[in-house]
């Protein structure tokens, strides 16, 4: 995708800033694809580029499994009397068997392009398919890492790859079942993973670690790749922890401690640590994951497709722990719907509307509350310092299109209200920008039609297959 180079500035009618519409904004970029300046109230300049519509930041996608989107749409189907996460996860590992390095890369691009559309403009991958089919070893370890990486740069989308500790099935087995061949990681091969990335040093590409789960990571195999000598420093460690009830029951069988409660006796949880779903939490075990200040990562329709449960997402906001939301199965591919649903969720259970706004705080909004909670929640999970439209953080936003209907003769106060939760076209976004450079232009990829068919040409292999 292409950018003009040096400084420069766009100008907005209205853009998203300190957590509320503001009128007038100019956003001016540095050299280095940064926010240098945002000011609000001013008129437009003989050099601004104008735009068109309100502006938004993008969001990060905090937790995804981009060879999944070859997944989506094919387990809709119950042809036995029971099916729930664990048959849907024995299903998903015949895509997992087959894809190839070169096949993940055309799927990939082409989800990145739809999170993009999405209103995405970061993803974390939290992966764990590292092997050829057999479940040999790559010539070079990072193959399905580069594919990953290739289909991100080829979109034009930032990435924060998490390569996962996996080397279990289950707290009782020693080893993975041979469907899991493919996943097979230790904690050297997880940091020489991550340490690969970073050292090829690509533009908006970073890397993280992750613990695939409790049950698939021994103690010891957690402890030596949180060693201090491994050097994590300041980057991201993702965890999936509590997302099923039986997973729950195995923890506490196998350790006497629910996930959440053993992570808390037995890591150091920081600011750094994002708990991935985190579905079933007690209300002690959220005060003390807000006490440390890690962070939990919500995938409402994911955890819907699973049937894994809903969150108390009450105490999670009450708590004050930093809130992401992501993809994870490609089930759902943007933010607006993850936020519905989640919202939703909460309505069901509670049989009340607008659970999570909190009018006694100043934040009568649910979309606006949920919005402000993700975009600072993701910013942390992808390893970001800054996010958001402010100075220091990357050059990203979105352009509502002005010509949806969705928001014909609406008050501009509630523009993020009805994006959320009265969505017109189902793709609102008009323009994208990631780190000052147009990812797309009046709703279409550059490159989208190649990406599309060499997406299309995958999926038909793998499934004829």
């Amino acid at each position: 995708m292409g950018a003009e180079p040096g400084s420069r500035s766009l100008w907005a009618p209205r853009a998203w800033v300190q957590g509320r519409w503001q009128p007038a904004v100019r956003l001016s970029i540095d050299a280095a694809g940064c926010w240098s300046g945002v000011s609000v109230g001013v008129a437009a300049g003989d050099g601004d580029l104008r735009l068109d519509g309100a502006v938004l930041p993008g969001l990060v996608d905090a937790h995804s499994h981009a060879f999944q989107r070859a997944f989506a749409g094919l387990a809709e189907r119950r042809e036995g009397e029971h099916d729930d996460f664990w048959s849907w996860r024995d299903r998903m590992y015949g895509v997992a068997l087959a894809i190839t390095p070169e096949q993940l890369r055309a799927v990939a691009a082409q989800l990145y392009v739809e999170l993009l559309q999405g209103g995405y403009t970061q993803v974390c991958e939290f992966h764990y398919l590292q092997h050829a089919a057999d479940g040999a070893r790559y010539a070079d370890p990072l193959a399905m890492s580069w594919a990953l990486a290739d289909a991100a740069h080829e979109a034009g989308i930032g990435l924060t790859l998490l390569p996962a500790l996996y080397e279990r099935a289950g707290f009782a087995q020693p080893s993975l079942r041979e469907d899991q061949r493919r996943f097979a990681a230790g904690a050297d091969a997880v940091r020489a993973l991550r340490d690969g990335v970073r050292a090829a040093r690509r533009p908006l590409l970073d890397a993280g670690v992750a613990i695939h789960s409790l049950r698939a990571a021994s103690p010891a195999s957690i402890a030596r790749l949180l060693d201090a000598a491994g050097g994590l420093g300041e980057g991201p460690i993702h965890v999936h922890v509590a997302e099923q009830t039986a997973e729950v029951d195995d923890c506490l069988a196998a350790t006497g401690l629910r996930p959440i409660e053993w992570l808390l006796q037995h890591a150091p949880l920081d600011a750094r640590w994002q708990l991935v779903h985190a579905t079933h939490a007690t209300p002690a075990e959220i005060d003390a994951v807000a006490a440390c200040g890690a962070g939990v990562v919500l995938c409402p329709t994911t955890e819907a497709d699973l049937g894994d449960g809903l969150p108390d997402l009450p105490r999670w906001l009450a708590a004050g722990v930093p809130l992401a939301i992501g993809s994870d199965s490609q089930v759902g591919r943007d933010w607006p719907g993850e936020l519905r649903l989640l919202e939703y969720g909460q309505r069901l259970l509670h049989r009340r509307r607008n659970v999570a706004a909190a009018p006694d705080q100043g934040e009568p909004s649910t979309a606006a509350r949920l919005f402000e909670r993700a975009l600072a929640g993701g910013g942390a999970a992808a390893g970001q310092a800054r996010w958001g439209l402010q100075p220091g953080a990357r050059a990203d936003l979105l352009v509502i299109d002005a010509a949806d209907p969705a928001q014909l003769g609406l008050p501009d106060a509630n523009l993020l209200d009805a994006l959320v939760f009265a969505p017109g076209s189902g793709r609102p976004f008009s323009d994208v920008m990631v780190a000052g450079r147009w990812a797309l232009r009046g709703g279409r990829h550059a490159q989208g039609e190649p990406i599309a068919a060499q997406a299309a040409a995958a999926l038909h292999a793998l499934h004829s297959g």
